[in-house]
């Protein structure tokens, strides 16, 4: 077995675990296994690319993620070098850290902190208690530190060049009572949901955090660039009592009393809040680790009482948007799935993040070079074809499934034609997922650019759609929700590449065609018609390529 380096580091310190009362060699007996394990699980950020290729590599691939926390730690340089307030720039700094390293420890290390395995595996040998709670903690704490030191190596650089060893140092103290608050506060998180629900509300509670996280990170990578301008800044603090609930400002408030060579009331109290809080709340947390670990146990509960699902409103848009009853069973089948599974959230919800996000991103880009006048008179939002870009790895991903082994269900119905199933798939993703998105969308440019796009977006919107039924075309077919989602192949990824020059190409014709006399008639004819007819032949799929799918 891989002897790890931390290992070795950790044997030094071997006589201090043993006066602690620890089994030293049990110890690290547990983590070498959890660290040789760690390699086998993939981070939140690359969980949308993984494949069957990443279960061939034994590397920590976690390891392997840090640089994307390096890459999101740029954004934290624009406010170390700001010189107008310790304060408000500090706050910050602190403030995204948190909430990248929490985000990070919920999203990528919950299976550590809520694992009952431990208890119930290792917990019945002859493993004292506090030897097992040891090996967790310094499991999780190890990680934390390798994705706190990615996330403010930037921001350290910079210190050191712009404000100097002190500041630096004081920099680095701070992050770490700032991490000790942290793994308490997503602990007690943790203690309050399962007090009083049931361990499936938990999962759903990790599940968004994933994707937030996920989504984070993909938007930083387009803001880090813009940040920079916000460096000169001039700010002013004035004190609030809500100021003393907010953990960044207590974590910032002795950088402005090293700048100002005084200490003030407000900050002196914020100071020693930065200090105090974190210590006595993991004094509080190491006692009532006992009543953790007891709730614990309701993570193999997941019979909580769950409300009736209201089907009325659904089952009105089925009957609106599906001839058939076939269609409107899968229909409901797919609105149900891409509803409930968490691991298809995980890997579609953030690609619809960005859908949303991205038109505004270019729009905010120009606001640097042009005036909101000038901007909504122009013709930026053609940019929401950005968000048709966002669909075919959508498509793509609705084959696949975390619970794939169901798909036997397919060999036990009498389907003979599976138009029906992929129409009824195809109506649930444009009803569940675009058009909520384009609608949104479209309501913010209106505010933007008046009433007078209003026809172009109708456009856009059915455009939108026969490029959405282009992409199903030109891909690979699969039964929804039926193939493992290490199955997926390279060739898709190239696909999707291809499909983005084609909703570039509707972009770029819609755009000069719109110049011409009488152009809404005929892009809005075109785009009718292109429905019409894809609609009725898009779906016309020979059942024999399915069954041999299906092993039938």
């Amino acid at each position: 077995m891989k002897d790890f380096k931390f290992l070795k580091f950790l044997d030094r310190f071997k006589s201090i675990f043993k006066k602690l009362g620890v089994d030293y060699e049990v110890m690290r007996k547990i983590l070498q296994i959890k660290l040789l394990m760690d390699g086998r699980r993939v981070p939140t950020v690359f969980a949308a690319n993984d494949n069957k290729k990443s279960e061939k590599d034994n590397s920590n691939r976690f390891l392997k993620s840090l640089w994307v926390y390096i890459l999101i730690g740029l954004m934290l340089i624009p406010f170390i070098l700001m010189e107008s307030s310790y304060l408000y720039q500090m706050s910050i700094v602190f403030g995204i850290i948190m909430f990248l390293i929490m985000s990070s420890l919920i999203s990528d290390f919950s299976s550590v902190l809520l694992d009952v395995r431990d208890k119930n595996i290792i917990g019945t040998k002859p493993v004292d208690s506090r030897t097992l709670n040891f090996a967790k903690t310094i499991h999780v704490s190890l990680y934390m530190f390798y994705v706190t030191i990615a996330l403010i190596l930037p921001a350290l650089i910079a210190s050191v060049s712009k404000h100097g060893i002190l500041f630096t140092l004081m920099f680095i103290v701070a992050v770490i009572f700032l991490d000790m608050f942290i793994i308490v506060l997503t602990s007690f998180l943790y203690l309050i949901i399962l007090r009083f629900f049931d361990g499936e509300k938990l999962k759903d509670v990790i599940n968004y955090f994933q994707i937030i996280l996920s989504l984070v990170i993909a938007i930083g990578y387009q803001m880090v660039g813009r940040l920079f301008q916000v460096a000169e800044m001039n700010v002013q603090f004035t004190p609030k009592w809500w100021q003393y609930l907010l953990p960044p400002v207590w974590f910032a408030a002795p950088f402005e009393i090293m700048k100002k060579s005084e200490i003030n009331l407000v900050y002196g109290i914020l100071s020693v809040m930065a200090v105090v809080v974190p210590i006595t709340a993991i004094a509080f947390y190491v006692k009532s680790m006992a009543m953790f670990e007891e709730n614990l146990q309701k993570m193999t509960n997941n019979s909580g009482k769950r409300k009736k699902v209201k089907r009325k409103p659904g089952e009105l848009i089925s009957k609106i948007l599906c001839r058939s009853k076939e269609e409107r069973l899968f229909f409901r089948f797919t609105s149900d799935m891409i509803k409930n599974e968490r691991e298809f959230k995980l890997k579609v919800y953030p690609s619809l993040g960005l859908a949303i996000i991205f038109p505004f991103i270019f729009i905010f880009q120009r606001l640097s070079m042009s005036s909101f006048a000038e901007i909504s008179k122009g013709k930026s939002y053609f940019f929401i074809y950005f968000t048709g870009m966002m669909l075919s790895s959508i498509i793509i991903m609705v084959k696949y499934s975390g619970n794939y082994k169901g798909a036997w269900i397919y060999k036990t119905m009498p389907i003979n034609n599976y138009k029906p199933v992929f129409k009824g798939t195809m109506k649930a993703l444009i009803a569940k997922l675009f058009l909520p998105i384009f609608l949104f969308q479209a309501a913010v440019f209106i505010a933007i650019f008046g009433v007078r796009i209003t026809g172009d977006l109708v456009v856009i919107l059915l455009n939108m759609m026969s490029y959405t039924l282009l992409c199903f075309m030109t891909m690979k077919k699969g039964l929804p929700f039926s193939q493992p989602y290490d199955a997926a192949k390279q060739s898709d990824v190239g696909i999707n590449f291809i499909l983005m020059f084609v909703i570039g190409a509707i972009w770029v014709a819609h755009y000069f065609i719109g110049k011409m006399d009488y152009s809404f008639y005929i892009l809005l004819g075109v785009s009718i018609v292109a429905n019409l007819i894809l609609w009725n032949v898009a779906f016309n799929i020979k059942p024999e390529k399915l069954d041999k799918a299906l092993g039938q």
